[in-house]
C-alpha cells in the first residue's frame, strides 16, 4: 500500500503587539468563519520575502501596519485539507491600526494581554511561541 505524502506550503505571520502602561498587548483575529482566535498568516506571496508577505497579511487580515522584525521568533505547524503548513513568525511592533482594511467584514479582531492571548489562541504551538515572544518585545514607553 502506497502512503499519501501531504504537501508542505509555506506561510509566514505575524504577532502584531503594542505596550501599554508598560504591559504587552497582543493583537489577535478571528479565522473567516470566526471560529477560533489566531494571529495573521497566509502562503508567502512570490517576489516577496516571508517577513514582507507577513506584514501584508497584517494589512489584509488584521488592519494593522508597522516595520516586521526580520528575525524569524519561531514556527509552527498545522493540517488543514490534507495539507500540512508551516508558518515562520515575525514580530510586528504597531505603528497604526486602520478602521478600514480589506478583510474588515470578515474578521473580529482584539488586542490582549500577551498572556490571555496565548490562552486563547488555537494551537499549543502557537501558544508556546506566544510566551517565548514576551521575552524577545523590547518594552520603551
Amino acid at each position: 500500500m502506497s502512503r499519501k505524502t501531504n504537501k508542505i506550503c509555506k506561510q509566514s505571520g505575524v504577532i502584531p503587539y503594542r505596550v501599554r502602561d508598560g504591559k504587552i498587548e497582543v493583537l489577535l483575529i478571528t479565522t473567516r468563519k470566526r471560529q477560533s482566535w489566531v494571529i495573521p498568516k497566509g502562503g508567502v506571496c512570490k517576489g516577496m520575502t516571508p517577513p514582507d508577505s507577513a506584514a501584508k497579511e497584517a494589512w489584509e487580515e488584521a488592519g494593522v501596519v508597522g516595520q516586521v522584525n526580520t528575525e524569524k521568533i519561531g514556527a509552527y505547524q498545522y493540517r488543514k485539507r490534507g495539507n500540512i503548513y508551516r508558518v515562520n513568525l515575525f514580530l510586528l511592533p504597531v505603528e497604526q491600526v486602520l478602521e478600514d482594511w480589506p478583510e474588515a467584514t470578515q474578521r473580529e479582531r482584539i488586542w490582549l494581554d500577551i498572556s490571555h492571548a496565548a490562552m486563547i489562541v488555537k494551537g499549543n504551538s502557537l501558544r508556546r511561541i506566544l510566551h517565548i515572544s514576551q521575552n524577545q518585545v523590547k518594552i520603551k514607553n
